[in-house]
């Protein structure tokens, strides 16, 4: 057991953060990706630029995988454009004699993480779903239907519970002008948002 903990605290200690990307043939200089997440069919995952991707996720191609800008994703999370949960029975011992976009019942559909999206540790979106621009999906979510843009949500299955425009503005207003990070918030967001809010469109 002293062995086994140990050799887990050793494997832990290799992960790593690497700075920059390659995402199909167009250099992502400001993308940050742990060196223990696994892509399942690289090429069809479109990264855009300053993406953080965690330690021990999945990101599945199989179906086309985009995520846009900003967005940043915890550990330990799943996102998937395939499932074989029905085409395992139909096609029993002769599973693995097709092609996984001939099986039947095997579901393939893309997904789409929008622009600054946060997707907290052990959430798992499944295929076909598109998180909308500038939501929080929470930690432990599963999430198996389109979120709104600017939406909070929580649990299995994952619900709306808030939305992004309260949480930064009320950030917002605690912000004192003179501290030395101030000129670096996102000045056009927060008119957008202050927008919208007056539109009540959300």
């Amino acid at each position: 057991m002293k062995k086994r903990i140990k050799d887990s605290i050793a494997e832990a200690a290799k992960s790593q953060m690497v700075y920059g990307y390659n995402a199909l043939g167009k250099n992502r200089p400001l993308t940050r990706i742990s060196n223990t997440v696994i892509m399942w069919h690289p090429e069809k995952i479109d990264i855009e630029d300053n993406i953080f991707i965690s330690h021990y996720t999945i990101l599945d191609g199989t179906g086309g995988l985009k995520i846009k800008e900003g967005s940043q994703i915890g550990a330990w999370v799943g996102i998937f454009t395939h499932s074989s949960h029905i085409s395992i029975r139909l096609l029993g011992r002769n599973y693995m004699k097709m092609s996984e976009y001939n099986k039947p019942g095997y579901v393939i559909a893309p997904v789409e993480i929008g622009k600054y999206v946060f997707i907290g540790a052990g959430s798992v979106i499944l295929p076909g779903v598109k998180v909308g621009d500038h939501s929080i999906i929470s930690a432990g979510s599963v999430v198996h239907k389109d979120v709104p843009s600017f939406s909070v949500v929580l649990g299995s299955p994952a619900r709306v519970i808030a939305n992004t425009i309260d949480l930064d503005l009320k950030e917002y207003e605690k912000i004192n002008s003179n501290t030395e990070w101030f000129p670096y918030i996102d000045k056009t967001y927060i008119e957008q948002i202050k927008a919208i809010k007056e539109n009540k469109s959300i």
